[in-house]
């Protein structure tokens, strides 16, 4: 009798794993949605227990929701204070959240199946593929060159293990002398510098002290190497895999890499121009330092815009030209697959290239020397629309919640959609619990993308064997 129950056991697992493996390669998007879900109720669980509060006391539902999103989604909005309401339980949990958010749930559980089996099955090198190019979980064929082929995700996963920790252990080596220097006894020291490292690798901006970045404020060394681990952080690991295979060979690079530095670098200048023109003369911001600090503090906010979640300074004391120069460099992001979020500079990069294109009546994008076929367009422009359509809907669900000002709540709503981080003030603990929950669901379906939210919720695509007639409709 217990042997037949064992079997009846043994085939209802068995069962159960045999559909689960069967929904996971017909619909990959909807099972990284489903899979990324569990892991911030994980989250949420952890955070909600009295051993990850500093007080003891069971953190409310709704705080630790949304602080499990934040940290899952690596954006960095927050309803408490993250220096002093969590144990060190909690801020262990914090970190190790932001890890596994910022490499990719999908990434990590591929990195896990290659340690415990020594190599990678088709359907983790499918799993693992999509999530260095959304454009794998879609049905049917991928026609763009990829920036990681199949063949070569087990090369990309390596590179994630050791780029993320390569990466983080030379901001801890930058960063901790300068916080000695702050009198910090070492191991306080050595805690900050960690977190610090994890926060700007993950593109995360959460802070570990009271204080934050204020004993730093006119520090370029500590402000310029955060800079940098952002920067890095945002280009995204399939660039990674390249440079590290032909970093002295400008040429083999494939046309991802070379877009998406490109175009990186364009806005972080672009963007710390425009900060420094806008903000002169602002006494309530910067504008009325010595020229070395504008530069610093417009640069700074350049880099942390476009995903890295720190502020030195009030961003609700800028002025609307800059919070709305902000939005824009919010909204775009980083690059694919990387710890940053938006639409992504690729997908502006090709909207860029259309455009010119069209003016030049040409039938085609270029770019360097490569020809970029029109589906990458479509996949671009759906993109754009579907983050256009989230931002706009939640924005004026939440004015009409809270009343609060236009522009601090779109600055917030795309900050939590682009998973920035950065904040007017309009989130904050205060902040109505229908807000929270909207906010927390806004973070979640920015980090998990448009193209695979599209795709999960896409009917099943039909081959169509008939081509209607065709006629153009005016545009312009």
């Amino acid at each position: 009798m217990a042997d037949q129950q064992t079997s009846s056991d043994r085939s209802f697992v068995g069962r159960a794993r045999d559909g689960l493996d069967v929904f996971a390669s017909s619909y990959p998007a909807r099972f990284a949605i489903l899979v990324f879900a569990g892991l911030n109720v994980v989250f949420m669980l952890l955070l909600m227990t009295p051993w990850a509060s500093a007080d003891g006391r069971a953190t409310p539902i709704v705080d630790a929701f949304f602080q499990a999103v934040s940290v899952v989604c690596v954006t960095g909005l927050t309803v408490v204070d993250m220096a002093t309401h969590w144990s060190p339980l909690g801020n262990a949990v914090v970190m190790v959240g932001v890890e596994v958010g910022g490499i990719g749930v999908l990434t990590l559980a591929s990195l896990l199946g290659m340690t415990v089996a020594r190599r990678l099955g088709l359907r983790q090198r499918l799993l693992a593929a999509s999530d260095s190019n959304p454009s794998r979980v879609r049905k049917g064929v991928v026609k763009e060159g990829q920036a990681i082929r199949l063949g070569e995700v087990g090369g990309l996963l390596r590179t994630v293990a050791i780029s993320v920790l390569s990466f983080e252990a030379a901001l801890v080596v930058l960063l901790y002398p300068r916080i000695l220097l702050e009198g910090k006894d070492p191991l306080t020291a050595l805690y900050e510098a960690v977190y610090w490292s994890i926060m700007a690798f993950t593109n995360s901006g959460f802070v570990p002290t009271v204080e934050g970045l204020e004993p730093y404020a006119t520090d370029p060394w500590f402000m310029i190497v955060l800079m940098l681990g952002v920067f890095i952080g945002s280009l995204g690991f399939p660039v990674y895999f390249v440079l590290l295979r032909h970093l002295s060979r400008p040429r083999q690079w494939s046309l991802h890499v070379k877009l998406t530095i490109s175009v990186s670098v364009m806005l972080f200048l672009a963007g710390g121009l425009a900060y420094l023109v806008l903000e002169w003369g602002n006494g309530d911001s910067w504008g009325t330092r010595d020229f070395g600090q504008q530069l610093l503090h417009a640069f700074f906010l350049s880099s942390m815009a476009r995903s890295g979640g720190f502020a030195v300074d009030d961003l609700g004391l800028l002025h609307n030209s800059s919070l709305l120069v902000t939005d824009m460099l919010m909204f775009v992001g980083g690059g694919s697959a990387s710890t940053a979020g938006g639409i992504k500079v690729t997908t502006l990069a090709i909207l860029f290239l259309a455009a010119v294109a069209e003016a030049r009546g040409r039938r085609s994008m270029e770019a360097f020397g490569r020809r970029i076929p029109s589906d990458v367009l479509r996949l671009a422009v759906s993109v754009t629309l579907w983050s256009a359509t989230i931002v706009a809907l939640v924005t004026v669900v939440l004015l009409e919640i809270t009343g609060a000002p236009m522009s601090f709540v779109l600055f917030d709503v795309i900050s939590a959609f682009a998973t920035v981080g950065l904040s007017t003030g309009f989130t904050h603990s205060g902040l109505e619990d229908p807000a929270k929950v909207i906010l927390a669901l806004t973070m979640f379906a920015g980090r998990i993308g448009s193209v695979t939210l599209a795709a999960a919720l896409a009917a099943s695509q039909r081959t169509q064997l008939f081509t209607r007639p065709e006629e153009r409709p005016i545009v312009g």
